[in-house]
């Protein structure tokens, strides 16, 4: 199993076959100076859905367009 930093009334839980998380990088613009307004008050993020199976872990979106062009000919086709 593998430790992790979850826990249950105080106390670490190892991940186990069968959980799943969501992992979620992304950023956030906020209204500082010298940002452009047009980029004011936006955010990007991009998700995965993790398995954790009894060999390790299985990416779940593997599958799910994450680059610019991807995604851009996708919405192409709305």
């Amino acid at each position: 199993m593998i430790p992790s930093s979850y826990s249950n009334n105080g106390k670490p839980i190892k991940l186990k076959p069968g959980m799943i998380f969501t992992v979620e990088p992304g950023i956030y613009i906020n209204k500082e100076p010298g940002i452009d307004k047009g980029f004011h008050d936006i955010g990007v993020r991009i998700e995965d859905d993790v398995l954790i199976t009894d060999s390790g872990c299985e990416v779940l979106s593997r599958d799910v367009p994450k680059s610019v062009k991807d995604i851009e000919k996708l919405m192409s086709h709305a």
